[in-house]
């Protein structure tokens, strides 16, 4: 305990911010799901709260997340109650246990460097563009929402072009105070001042958003109108705000589809958000993947069962975490609690917050994630890392997370197969002079992926030559490639090539033509 608590100067002022970020994108991802609004509050406490404590990410935040509105929203629809989404809800938890007993969370370390760089920047860039929206009063789209087709038919590019029609200089005005704020506080003159430096810019943001948003009573039309602030759900009904899920429907196998979809999502969500974490973390500690999978399991099954959205570690609340100051995971959990809190006891002061102030915060964030020097890094690394980055990036701002890092996957494993198929083998055919022999010295594992390039080289040998086949570093030869080369050397004999092989001995290789006269071996 006293440990969690070693760093609360920095983690407390964090949370804050944290928790003024996450209560929008809470009730706008349970707007798109087609959830009750606090179903979405009730994910972002348990996500703070419960997966936080759990959780050995020492500084990734959880909750309900934008990729599963989709699935979310479908499944209402197809299962005909959310309520029996919520026991699929709670299903999914089982099986995310289920997965970090199993050592599923390993899937984490398979994601290379410049995807989870370009998953950043992707999730930066569209921070950016979701927010300049909200910036100038244009609200139509929910908070949080991260995909580039949205519910409502448009995408993230033509509702930068319908906002010219809908500005709201009040809402500007917020927006650019707020921003010139933060810039000031992100300044050698605030941070070299060792008390101004202890108050987080983005709170500092906010309540001057207040401020502003509360002295535009004048402004007529061209003010903040309450579609601009921050709307919570009524909560003087108690319990009758909760959901609760219909057990009856725990054997159904529609429900267990949604199960089975939530859990797979949620947790390669989950993995690629611990990833991207760690990767922001000053201190690069390491987050226990597996461990992670059974937070987020338990997460689910609690969330699920008293009526919440299901939950997943979330890179856009995590990256403001890291960017305010965060040293543990105090700040996740007091994160949840504030929001708690603030329902309880000031739910008529966060309806105060204007929606462009909280679209400044998350604009510098967005900038933070993906600054011009990132892409220029990568491009100085050369192709074989900028590629997987650059698509990444795409896919993430043109498609969604998940679909975005698997282009980069894609992208990524075709340079891992293309350098395969270069350096199965090693020869130099144009050096080749008449009397001097051609050596082809194998790889020490050589697969089928380099069969076709293996035949071509051999089939590119000029006739009467002597050739070399050196297969002496060769732990594995696949089958198919075996078999080219012992027709390579059966045919040699017709175009007058004399075959020698080197360091095949005793490996069970080439043995069909040991007795060809036109083959020596060697050991």
């Amino acid at each position: 305990m006293q440990r969690m608590f070693a760093h609360w100067r920095q983690d407390l002022p964090a949370s804050l911010v944290v928790f003024l970020v996450a209560v929008p994108l809470c009730l706008g991802i349970a707007l798109a799901s087609g959830a009750p609004p606090m179903a979405g509050l009730i994910a972002g406490i348990i996500g703070g709260l419960l997966v936080g404590g759990l959780s050995g990410s020492a500084l990734g935040v959880s909750g309900p997340a934008a990729g599963l509105t989709a699935i979310v929203l479908t499944a209402i629809s197809t299962l005909g109650s959310y309520e029996l989404m919520l026991t699929a809800v709670v299903i999914a938890g089982v099986l995310q246990v289920v997965m970090g007993y199993a050592h599923a969370g390993v899937i984490a370390y398979y994601f290379p460097n410049s995807v989870i760089k370009g998953m950043l920047s992707g999730i930066g860039i569209i921070i950016i563009l979701k927010q300049i929206p909200h910036a100038v009063g244009y609200d139509k789209d929910f908070e949080g929402d991260e995909s580039f087709l949205q519910p409502d038919h448009q995408n993230t590019l033509s509702e930068l072009m319908n906002l010219t029609g809908y500005i709201t200089p009040g809402a500007v005005l917020v927006a650019a105070a707020c921003i010139a704020l933060l810039i000031l506080w992100d300044s050698k003159l605030i941070q070299q001042n060792s008390y101004l430096s202890l108050i987080p810019g983005p709170l500092i943001a906010v309540v001057a958003g207040i401020v502003l948003g509360g002295w535009q009573d004048g402004f007529g039309d061209h003010g903040l109108a309450a579609e601009h602030y921050v709307d919570l759900p009524d909560l003087g009904s108690g319990l009758g705000a909760f959901s609760f899920p219909d057990l009856s429907g725990i054997f159904a196998p529609q429900v267990w589809v949604t199960a089975v979809t939530l859990a797979i999502v949620a947790s390669l969500e989950t993995l690629l958000s611990v990833e991207a974490a760690d990767r922001l973390d000053p201190q690069k500690r390491i987050t226990p993947t597996d461990r992670e999978l059974k937070a987020q399991g338990i997460g689910n099954m609690v969330s699920g069962l008293i009526g919440g959205l299901p939950v997943t570690q979330v890179i856009l609340r995590s990256s403001a975490n890291v960017q305010s100051g965060a040293r543990s995971k105090l700040s996740a959990m007091a994160h949840g609690a504030l929001i708690l809190l603030s329902l309880l006891l000031i739910p008529g002061l966060l309806e105060l917050i204007p929606l462009a102030s909280l679209a400044a915060v998350l604009l510098m964030v967005g900038f933070k994630l993906t600054k011009p020097e990132l892409f220029r890094s990568l491009w100085k690394q050369g192709w074989a890392q900028f590629a997987p980055f650059i698509v990444t990036v795409v896919g993430v701002v043109l498609t969604d997370l998940l679909k975005g890092v698997l282009l980069g996957m894609v992208v990524a494993v075709m340079h891992i197969l293309w350098k395969n198929y270069k350096v199965a083998y090693h020869v130099e055919p144009h050096r080749y002079k008449p009397g001097m022999p051609i050596y082809l010295e194998l790889s020490e594992d050589v697969s089928f992926l380099n069969k076709a390039a293996i035949m071509r080289t051999l089939t590119e040998i000029p006739d009467g030559a002597r050739v070399v086949l050196d297969g002496s570093r060769t732990v594995h030869i696949d089958p198919d490639v075996r078999e080219v080369i012992e027709e390579f050397v059966a045919a040699a004999p017709a175009r007058d090539i004399r075959v020698e092989l080197s360091g095949f001995n005793n490996r069970n290789l080439i043995h069909k033509i040991a007795s060809n006269g036109t083959v020596s071996c060697a050991q």
